[in-house]
């Protein structure tokens, strides 16, 4: 919210000494978040107030005119092209040397052939409006010659533009913010006197509300005979402008005036245009209505409109419509004035995309309470602007549906509790009273209770925690004394036979990734990709298309950071992540924690010492066995059959026979459905599974000398080195103190379908010298054991 820091001062006069500086730092303490200031003046310079004394023709263009003004010193002639400018007329004067907002500088001219010494100057030409259609007329009261940013004050004004959060909805108008400086600074608030408007007709327009749960109270009034294309006077202009907002037309200015002031939406219809009368109604089947800035809303049962005969007129609590709208023609209006339902407001903004600032406040909460108020105050505006004559207002409302206010309890034991500290007692009553709470004081020491009772502007005190937050903004979260909490800490204990998700993030870290935090909500179409065999769990209130899904595993925002560091010139990227994963199942919504990374690029650094080799399926595969290894547990890997890998570089892991994860490059389909380059490795690991670590004891240093044999074996192309590995440790036992696989061969001298590898393996008895012969009978042993399992043959 924008408003006028001169404005709100007017409400609180004990307060206009405040430095803007100062006052933006108590709204923020007291939890109204300062966005932002800006100063009001345009920018221009040297303009001043003028009088128009005399109006000639322009001798040579009929659509100018030679005026005389007076600026305090000498009389100067200026031509105008203004419609409007007369005799007597107070107005904006830019004599020669002045600058406007644009930068243009004045200077003397001639148009045809008269020489202007200055100009007179539309409100458009200041930045001070929107209408450039005549010259901006000033009160009749300003001096002739008085410097133009002076009388307005722009100088001494500020726009401060509030971050409220959606419970302080009565903070979004001065009246709520005069009680928040009030109080902030213990001085009094003295709003306008706002007098009632006796009734000068008896016209009256009828009004059935047939949901009252959506609307409990509307009010409307009729006002005749006005003239909508009388002039708004210029200090409200400037209170519109300064608060962000154009004027439109009087009618509209002044519902726009009294939103901003009490916080209270209203709207006018061109009663001329209504027929029958008001009804406040649901939506039916098939309805549709046209708005104010041209567009049709297809509305159905779970709408609440604004109707007449000829069916809906307003969107309630949202927009009028473009039908019964004000216009140049209007002479009639119907008033109204509403309190709509929070939820019903808020329902229908969010799903039609209609965020208006009636809608702002009424999802937030209005004060059910502020109508009839608000009714008296654009009345006696009106009158006052656009003349006329006003009915009576017509109440149509069911006090069973308005919003109650239960009591709400404190205790002060309570209160020391969560401050930290003892706050005065008087203190907190005189807080509660400013904040027109009404308390009722039971009690002594800290068995004091105050009761209160929550005003109809103040939705958001229900619980004994609103009053203590309250209490502490008010008083000062600084003015409570910083300590250092002193508690007896007991000393945690390891879990034995697990490991830490912190020693995974460690580990990553040292071979070289980055750890990345993204969101646990995802785009459904990039879940699709992704995870095709799972329906993730789809969010009901998204806060975007693009988060409208709970992911099903790391790798979606894993390739989105991903994308995000290539867009950003950084080809050689590994990133992990350690986070929730949400999978539906058929009954119940599994929630695991997974370890996630994807790699890209070289795989070394660039260095004059390195080629530029890119990663392959080895690196990653490295990297998942250095993680899996951890845990001292038997790990192997087999070939995976993963949609979203690729085939024949990818590979699920396993830890004692048990799969805990997928690793491998991501299927070229996927990386040209993602937008990524070729040759994105990525790897998942289940940490609940991975982080289960085994006793491990050191089996010593044998003191004898080891024996290397190696083996060159023809086996089926489908055996991989994890079966021959497996068989050798089964042969040889504790013999065997090391297996390498070191080379794979298949092309000529290899019969097709089969492949060689050859395997060293390094034996060593933990208490003797082994001997040659006895090595070799047990190699002869394995070979046997090879080819009996695997069909294996010495090549």
């Amino acid at each position: 919210m924008k408003f006028s820091e001169r404005w709100l001062k007017s409400w609180v006069p004990g307060a206009k000494d405040i430095p803007t500086q100062e006052l933006c730092e108590q709204l923020t303490n007291a939890g109204l978040e300062v966005d932002g200031v800006e100063g009001v003046h345009p920018g221009f310079s040297d303009i001043v107030v003028a009088e128009v004394t005399a109006i000639k023709p322009h001798p040579q263009a009929a659509t100018l005119s030679v005026c005389r003004v007076a600026t305090g010193l000498e009389p100067v002639e200026v031509v105008c092209g203004a419609p409007n400018v007369r005799v007597g007329m107070k107005a904006a004067f830019a004599p020669v040397g002045a600058c406007l907002p644009d930068g243009t500088r004045i200077e003397r001219a001639k148009l045809h052939g008269v020489l202007s010494e200055g100009m007179l100057l539309s409100e458009a030409e200041i930045d001070l409006g929107n209408d450039a259609s005549g010259l901006m007329a000033l009160p009749a009261g300003f001096p002739a010659g008085a410097d133009l940013a002076k009388a307005l004050e722009l100088a001494k004004d500020h726009c401060i533009d509030l971050d409220l959060t959606p419970n302080r909805g009565d903070c979004l108008s001065i009246r709520g913010l005069s009680r928040e400086v009030g109080l902030l600074n213990n001085v009094e608030v003295l709003p306008p006197n706002f007098q009632p408007q006796a009734p000068s007709v008896a016209t009256t327009w009828p009004v059935v509300v047939e949901n009252y749960g959506g609307c409990p109270r509307y009010l409307g009034r009729v006002i005749e005979d006005i003239d909508v294309n009388a002039r708004t006077p210029l200090w409200m202009r400037e209170r519109l402008r300064r608060c962000g907002l154009r004027c439109i037309d009087p009618v509209v200015d002044v519902t726009n005036y009294v939103l901003l002031e009490l916080g209270q939406p209203m709207h006018a219809f061109d009663l001329d245009q209504l027929h029958e009368g008001i009804v406040v109604r649901n939506g039916r089947p098939a309805e549709a209505i046209v708005l104010l800035d041209g567009r049709e809303i297809a509305v159905d049962e779970t709408t609440l409109l604004i109707c007449d005969g000829n069916g809906p007129v307003a969107i309630a609590g949202v927009m009028g419509g473009e039908r019964s709208g004000v216009s140049a023609a209007t002479r009639n209006v119907f008033l109204e004035c509403a309190f709509f339902a929070p939820q019903t407001v808020a329902a229908t903004a969010r799903r039609f995309g209609l965020h208006t600032d009636a809608a702002h406040r009424y999802e937030r909460g209005v004060d059910c309470q502020l109508q009839a108020q608000a009714v008296e105050r654009a009345t006696g505006l009106l009158l006052e602007i656009v003349g006329g004559k006003a009915g009576p207002t017509v109440v149509t409302q069911s006090e069973d549906h308005l919003p109650r206010r239960p009591p709400v309890s404190l205790r002060r034991s309570r209160l020391r509790h969560l401050v930290g500290e003892a706050v005065d007692d008087a203190e907190v009553t005189r807080i509660f009273e400013r904040l027109e709470l009404k308390p009722v004081v039971s009690g002594s020491g800290e068995r004091r209770i105050w009761q209160v009772t929550p005003p109809s502007h103040r939705f958001d005190i229900q619980l004994e925690e609103d009053l203590v937050e309250e209490v502490l903004r008010i008083h000062g979260y600084n003015a409570v004394a910083s300590r250092v909490p002193a508690a007896a800490l007991a000393l945690g204990q390891p879990p034995a036979g697990k490991l830490a998700a912190s020693r995974l993030a460690d580990l990553l870290v040292d071979l070289g990734y980055a750890e990345a935090i993204t969101y646990s909500f995802i785009d459904p179409k990039v879940a699709d990709i992704l995870d095709p065999q799972r329906d993730p769990l789809r969010v009901v209130n998204p806060i975007s298309n693009e988060h409208a899904a709970m992911r099903t595993n790391l790798l979606a925002g894993l390739v989105a950071a991903l994308r995000n560091n290539l867009a950003r010139q950084a080809f050689r990227l590994r990133l992990f992540e350690i986070g929730q994963c949400f999978r539906p199942d058929a009954s119940d919504l599994k929630q695991a924690t997974w370890c996630g990374g994807i790699l890209f690029g070289a795989r070394e650094q660039e260095s004059w010492a390195q080629d530029e080799a890119p990663l392959d399926f080895f690196d990653v595969k490295g990297d998942v066995e250095r993680l899996l290894a951890l845990g001292g547990r038997e790990t192997t890997f087999a070939p995976a059959q993963d949609p979203i890998l690729h085939p024949g570089q990818s590979a699920t892991a396993r830890v004692d026979g048990d799969e805990v994860g997928r690793l491998g490059r991501l299927h070229p389909e996927v990386e040209a459905a993602l937008g990524l380059p070729a040759g994105v490795f990525v790897f998942e690991l289940d940490v609940e599974a991975i982080s289960q670590s085994r006793s491990r004891r050191d089996r010593g240093q044998s003191r004898f000398p080891s024996v290397r044999r190696d083996l060159a074996l023809v086996v089926d192309e489908g055996i991989d080195a994890a079966s021959i590995e497996a068989v050798a440790r089964r042969c040889l036992g504790e013999l065997l103190a090391e297996f390498r696989v070191f080379d794979v061969y298949m092309g000529e001298g290899i019969a097709a379908g089969s492949k060689s590898i050859a395997v060293g393996m390094t034996l060593q008895h933990p208490s003797r010298t082994l001997a040659d012969a006895e090595a070799n009978d047990h190699m002869a042993e394995l070979v046997t054991a090879l080819g009996a399992e695997l069909r294996a043959r010495l090549r």
